[in-house]
């Protein structure tokens, strides 16, 4: 799999403290400065980084407070609408400061749990086969935490280092989480999507040719590889089910007979379909956040849920979807 910031090594500086130090005022209060930055531990101020290209429209996947691939292709989506200069390797004061100059919100707020937050059901546990998910009434979350997470665009590592020892799974309580649900709408209406299969992004463009929104994605493989060219979208389908057809073939599915999986946020295509006009092909969310832009996909375009119901809100059947890159 291709991937655009394979081999990188952080050269970006942010002050914060490591994850013993993680709380709303070390998220809130980082500022930007040059020094050498870890890619494998939770920042402060990656966390606010990341909150505010989420807000703006340039999506980093799953808010981790990690400069991974998902953030600085973020990163050099903003800088570039901006004009601003970005090597991919290191994260100017003049790109901070045009990201932290977006908004006085703070990025970091409380939030009390609440009692839809905690009534599930909840799955015991995600069956690993996709012919173990069609018995099941809905293929829900597995505990109030990884739906907190995903509510609020958060890895569960992150949630959880946020709030220590917070078991998440009794309403009233008050917790810790990222300010993400202050997006602004776009101004701009989209008229078109471009995928970008080297790259693994999605574009929205409004016919001006402005850039819209973002997006991290994960595309298809050589087995399975994602469409060439331009398709049109002709559904959008909220909370769909998941038709499996045996002559898709799938590498660990062996079952030869068609079969449904219900609705819910981790059934294999996420909480959204957007369907194109080849057959079988979409642009659909996912189960798993942590691994957009991170793993393949059997053809389809994969984004996170919270991604994915964004994007369905932007579009509308009949626009095109072009697919560049190899």
């Amino acid at each position: 799999m291709r991937r655009l910031f394979a081999g990188f090594v952080a050269v970006v500086g942010l002050m914060g403290p490591a994850v013993a130090g993680l709380d709303a005022a070390s998220v809130n209060d980082a500022n930007w400065e040059s020094k050498p930055l870890s890619r494998d531990r939770i920042e402060p101020a990656i966390v606010k980084m990341q909150v505010l290209l989420d807000r703006l429209g340039f999506s980093p996947g799953e808010i981790d407070g990690k400069l991974g691939e998902n953030a600085m292709k973020a990163l050099r989506a903003f800088a570039d609408s901006k004009g601003l200069s970005f090597d991919g390797r290191k994260l100017t004061s003049d790109i901070w400061n045009a990201l932290t100059a977006t908004g006085t919100d703070r990025v970091i707020t409380d939030y009390k749990i609440g009692e839809r937050d905690v009534k599930g059901p909840f799955l015991h546990k995600l069956p690993a086969k996709m012919e173990d998910m069609q018995g099941l009434k809905s293929v829900g979350y597995t505990s109030p935490r990884e739906g907190l997470a995903e509510k609020f665009h958060m890895s569960e590592a992150l949630l959880a280092a946020l709030n220590p020892g917070q078991k998440f799974d009794q309403a009233g309580q008050q917790i810790t989480v990222v300010n993400v649900l202050s997006a602004k709408d776009e101004k701009a209406p989209s008229t078109r999507v471009e995928v970008d299969k080297s790259k693994q992004t999605v574009k929205v463009f409004s016919n001006s040719g402005q850039l819209v929104a973002f997006f991290p994605a994960t595309v298809g493989s050589r087995e399975k590889p994602t469409p060439s060219g331009a398709l049109k979208i002709t559904s959008i389908d909220a909370h769909p089910n998941y038709r499996y057809n045996p002559d898709y073939n799938f590498k660990g599915v062996k079952s030869k007979q068609p079969f449904t999986i219900n609705p819910g946020p981790n059934n294999p295509v996420g909480s959204h379909w957007i369907g194109l006009s080849a057959e079988g092909y979409g642009i659909h969310g996912t189960p798993d956040p942590s691994k957009v832009s991170k793993a393949e996909s059997h053809g389809c375009v994969r984004l996170t849920n919270w991604d994915a119901d964004r994007l369905a809100k932007l579009v509308k059947k009949s626009m095109e979807v072009t697919f560049i890159g190899q």
